[in-house]
């Protein structure tokens, strides 16, 4: 086949949510061969067309075309059927199952082609083969739960290999790897490419879609602004197709921030066996102070110790100097200390329930009556609104809508918003801004900068080196439990922090 050939046509693709559109007559093609990356702020589309590609949803109207033949899915198992591989951000693998049984749960190999019999030991040695070509070196009959994420993912492609998959769809596939998974996807993708697939690349890290994709295009207001090569294309020019404006600095200028003598949150020689060992660090009135680390480094288990979701053997947690028992979130929630979740989906959301109620969670007590307890609804309402506003949060009405139906951005704008909801003093973030689009980014960059700026005490875990570096005004670095180094502003550099989370001497 020509390396042009086209494998996927779409045209006028276009879609509605209660009564307000959210597509309108996308069209474009994915050719053979080729990686077409799709970007643009949360909302303007991407998953929607997803979806809609791979019969999650249905549409309102257009046409698509699989290999030049009318193709209208009603199911995702209709979609896989067809040829087309969703990987998704929130993977589809099913933990208490096999590798094997994951890779062929779409079309397992049987004894008799009559008989609903699965043929188990063709299974295992087809397994094999499908790891092999994805270089993920399990055993086929090892528990899937057991695998890391970045192993999870390289399983969701070896099962498109077994349906034998013409297109593959990434949704935002690096977000939770770490840089050696990311590197080993990307050579499993050019080989998808070499052999003649046609390669839909979602993501939010522009740079990385610059240098992998062949085709860009960009959604904006469910509409596509930009479709062109990447080659001539630079992340200027992304941005202004994503956003219509360009962004010179995502991170606003602030004024250099000197800690108070007595800081407002204290953490002393917090151990957890196994986990942390002997880690301090103290945070101002007014600080955005950064931890930076490598996955795994105890970065995330040490904010949650903080917070008090997880127990530790030994150890001091102080707010303003007064000393908090382990274990014990109420204590935290009463002291003023909130805490954003890196897994909104699973721990930061109600998913089934609206943006109001999912804002109003952590607020309840603040719009209680002394009397009774009852809650004044029409403050809390007006509250909603307000902060809704501020954090620019786009969705339908807020008590009927639910939070499922919100892009990434959103709803973490709505975690974001429910904590501000209490006026906390001390904010503690895992990956603010995981899964947000650029122009989301810098809102929530500036929304930090004014938090501290009006004196709120903030700690910020975050993988990128560029968010803490232009956000924060000290930086610590984590490495197997333990804080092996600490930044202040004027000292940040790329490389010091990297040799510091690997292990190296940082010295200048």
């Amino acid at each position: 086949m020509s390396p042009s050939e086209t494998r996927l046509t779409v045209k006028g693709l276009s879609k509605s949510f209660f009564g307000v559109k959210v597509l309108h007559d996308v069209s474009f093609e994915a050719l053979e061969g080729r990686v077409l990356a799709v970007v643009g702020e949360n909302g303007s589309g991407k998953s929607t067309t997803m979806n809609l590609l791979t019969g999650v949803l249905r549409r309102d109207s257009g046409t698509v075309l699989l290999d030049g033949k009318s193709f209208n899915p009603r199911s995702r198992r209709e979609s896989d059927e067809a040829g087309i591989a969703f990987i998704q951000q929130e993977l589809n693998i099913f933990p208490n199952l096999t590798v094997a049984e994951n890779l062929f749960l779409v079309r397992p190999p049987r004894v008799l082609s009559i008989l609903p019999i699965i043929a188990r030991q063709r299974m295992h040695e087809l397994a094999h083969k499908l790891l092999h070509q994805v270089d993920l070196e399990v055993s086929p009959d090892v528990s899937s739960g057991t695998l890391s994420t970045g192993q999870r993912q390289l399983v969701e492609i070896a099962r498109g290999l077994a349906c034998e998959a013409k297109v593959f769809i990434f949704d935002e596939p690096t977000s939770s790897l770490t840089a050696r998974e990311a590197t080993r996807l990307f050579e499993v993708i050019n080989r998808l490419r070499q052999r003649g697939a046609a390669i839909l690349y979602v993501s939010h890290n522009l740079d990385e879609v610059l240098s992998l994709a062949d085709d860009v295009m960009v959604l904006r207001d469910g509409r596509v602004t930009l479709l062109h090569e990447s080659r001539s294309m630079t992340v200027k020019d992304l941005v202004l197709a994503m956003v219509g404006r360009p962004i010179d600095s995502l991170f606003p200028q602030r004024a250099a921030t000197r800690p108070e003598p007595t800081p407002t949150l204290e953490i002393e020689g917090i151990t957890e066996i196994g986990v942390l060992s002997n880690v301090s660090l103290r945070v101002g009135r007014g600080e955005i102070v950064g931890i930076a680390g490598l996955m795994g480094s105890g970065r995330s288990e040490l904010a949650r110790v903080v917070f008090g979701l997880d127990h530790y053997d030994a150890g001091v947690v102080r707010v303003s100097g007064k000393e908090l028992a382990p274990g014990d979130v109420h204590a935290r929630l009463t002291a003023g200390m909130a805490f954003l979740t890196e897994d909104r989906r699973h721990e930061g959301l109600m998913m089934g329930a609206s943006v109001s109620d999912n804002l109003a969670l952590a607020a309840l007590p603040n719009f209680a009556s002394s009397f009774g307890n009852r809650v004044d609804r029409s403050r809390l309402t007006r509250a909603i609104l307000d902060v809704m506003t501020r954090l620019n949060v786009k969705s339908g009405n807020p008590r009927s809508t639910p939070v499922r139906a919100l892009s990434g951005g959103n709803q973490q704008k709505v975690v974001l918003g429910r904590w501000l909801l209490r006026n906390p003093s001390i904010f503690i973030l895992d990956e603010p801004t995981r899964g947000v689009d650029i122009g989301a980014k810098q809102e929530i960059y500036i929304l930090l900068a004014e938090l501290a700026d009006a004196g709120m005490t903030i700690l910020v875990i975050s993988s990128e080196l560029e968010e803490l570096i232009g956000n924060c005004d000290r930086i610590y670095v984590m490495r197997d439990g333990t804080l092996t180094a600490e930044f202040p502003r004027e000292r940040f550099n790329r490389e010091m922090l990297l040799r510091a989370a690997f292990g190296q001497s940082y010295a200048a």
